[in-house]
């Protein structure tokens, strides 16, 4: 059929805007904080053969693996998916990511023929296993992290499988939360399956499922333009974790980016780490999911987010890698190695299209999860996932206190997670000195403390950048550290990045996370701007001459002495040049 431009670009908007009244829908009933105020869930609408078409403006490094999630779906039921059947999955090893992910999938049918299909992922509170939350960083295997779903009918043709829900509910530590999300879930579904069939309604099944498809085309076809726009060559970048918490040795994360003469690109993780003995194993579904989101930031904004996008990236990862692993390994903290291959992608592309890149941003959101009973014995789990800072962009500063530029996370509010839970939150706050020094500044991190409450608790920590800092780019430095530490009756106690351990009553823990690193040479910021972070608290003083040679006095700036300084510090650093190039 001929595709009109009014018609795509009206049905293009209808079915971004479905979507999103998806996740409006899920914010609005879901019962746990971290779907409800953290959001961390997506939702997005497939044709009728799987292939996704269109994205919510939600967690996007969810929805690069909703492709090999509908094939093992299709695997399973193909032939045997009708009206009112909702499936179900969560297996890292049946194209899931870790297991507090359940992604929902239902079929949306017209006139007897499967038209699309709704799917809304959302990350659990709990989904059993060894630890409250079920998302430990020192879990060794699979089987330690909780209820493994492969793809299963959760309704079919209408009608509720009680044995599936009754063995979801018995093997969860907060069965109402976790059935409450779920419902959510399903909701959300019914809200894309109406808006769909409104859509059809108005255009008819077959012009629908042919937009659906220019669509993916339309993706294909302005990415490849724009790659080949894009030098050729090889761009490599290394990144590291800075351990799996079960010893010291670091994990690189590898890639190299083949810039293609077609418009695709190969993206090749050789020399990334062998799978490691934590839980820190991604699975190939979320390799590719942070591959094709890193693509996509640098790409132009009206490209859109979908499996024609895809089509234009090829990964590879080897088998049994931390990045493509195989059973058992364990995968619940997987979403840090992802963050990992986000920044080490971004540090690739910044050499093919370096006015699109910034510096490293935190290194990840930290997962600080407190959990145990209260005084009636009822269960309580706080899972947060605090979001920090941005890397400086090539002509601005970086942010603070947002979202990692792979997600779409908020932090969780201080007051609701009070009210909710036995913890009293005693400092939220942003680290001075923690940026990276620049011609723009990286973003400050993030410091949270959390007074224990309970009688006792298991606190659980998920954190990195303490060894390998957050890069710079363009003689910009490295943000801060990340650390950890609690105070007990006044005695601190510093902590790994990567723990579990029974605290006490009255305990505080402390996190500070990582700042985000500079973009280009410090001595070139305007001394007025360094001036004003001084005066917003950003840094001090002493920060100031170290990293700027700005020599402020009293709170102004003493303009002699910091030209006098700048000049000595550009003089010193090509003297060191000199010498290292002999």
């Amino acid at each position: 059929m001929n595709i009109d431009p009014i018609t795509f670009a009206v049905i293009k908007n209808g079915l971004d805007s479905i979507t999103d009244e998806m996740a409006y829908t899920v914010v609005r009933i879901a019962r746990s904080e971290i779907v409800k105020d953290v959001m961390d869930f997506s939702a997005a609408l497939c044709a009728g053969d799987g292939q996704m078409v269109a994205q919510a403006k939600t967690i996007a490094q969810h929805l690069g693996a909703i492709p090999e999630a509908m094939e093992s779906v299709l695997k399973a039921y193909e032939g045997n998916l009708h009206e009112g059947d909702v499936v179900i999955m969560n297996d890292p090893y049946h194209g899931g990511m870790h297991l507090p992910d359940i992604f929902m999938f239902v079929p949306i049918f017209h006139e007897g023929k499967r038209r699309a299909f709704a799917v809304v992922i959302c990350h659990h509170t709990d989904v059993g296993g060894r630890v409250p939350g079920s998302n430990a960083s020192d879990s060794t295997e699979i089987f330690q992290e909780g209820l493994r779903i492969p793809p299963l009918k959760l309704y079919e043709r209408g009608v509720l499988n009680t044995t599936l829900e009754a063995l979801l509910k018995i093997n969860v530590r907060v069965p109402d939360r976790v059935w409450g999300d779920l419902s959510a879930q399903f909701a959300a579904a019914q809200v894309g399956r109406r808006g769909l069939e409104k859509l059809i309604q108005r255009y008819g099944a077959d012009a629908v499922d042919a937009y659906m498809q220019e669509l993916l085309d339309y993706a294909e076809r302005l990415t490849r333009q724009e790659i080949m726009t894009w030098p050729k060559g090889i761009y490599r970048f290394l990144d590291h974790i800075d351990d799996d918490g079960f010893s010291e040795t670091p994990i690189p994360i590898e890639v190299a980016i083949t810039v293609r003469d077609d418009g695709t690109l190969l993206v090749d993780y050789t020399g990334s780490s062998p799978q490691v003995r934590g839980a820190l194993n991604s699975t190939l579904s979320f390799t590719n999911s942070l591959t094709y989101l890193s693509v996509r930031c640098v790409l132009a904004k009206d490209v859109p987010s979908n499996v024609g996008m895809f089509r234009c990236v090829e990964v590879r990862a080897p088998e049994a890698s931390i990045l493509n692993p195989v059973m058992p390994a364990a995968c619940a903290a997987r979403a840090l190695t992802g963050y990992r291959v986000f920044d080490a992608m971004l540090g690739a592309l910044a050499q093919i299209v370096p006015d699109k890149v910034p510096a490293a941003g935190e290194g990840g959101n930290s997962v600080i999860c407190i959990s145990g009973l209260r005084p009636n014995r009822e269960p309580f789990i706080i899972v947060d996932m605090i979001c920090g800072a941005w890397g400086a962009r090539p002509n601005k500063d970086g942010l603070e206190a947002v979202t990692n530029a792979s997600q779409n996370l908020s932090n969780m509010p201080v007051e609701v997670m009070e009210a909710e839970h036995p913890v009293r939150i005693e400092d939220y706050a942003l680290v001075p000195d923690s940026c990276g020094a620049g011609r723009y500044r990286g973003g400050v991190g993030i410091r949270r403390s959390y007074r224990i409450l309970a009688p006792e608790a298991l606190l659980q920590i998920r954190t990195d950048r303490v060894k390998f800092l957050p890069y710079g780019l363009a003689g910009g430095e490295p943000g801060g550290p990340s650390s950890n530490y609690m105070e007990i009756d006044g005695n601190r106690r510093d902590l790994p990045s990567k723990i579990t351990t029974t605290v006490g009553t009255g305990t505080l823990v402390v996190h500070q996370q990582a700042g985000a690193g500079g973009f280009g040479d410090p001595l070139e910021r305007d001394p007025a701007v360094v001036l004003d972070d001084l005066l917003d608290g950003k840094i001090t003083a002493a920060f100031a001459a170290r990293h700027y040679a700005v020599v402020l006095d009293g709170g102004q700036i003493d303009a002699d002495a910091t030209a006098a300084l700048r000049a000595r510090r550009r003089l010193a650093s090509r003297d060191t040049a000199t010498v290292d190039a002999d």
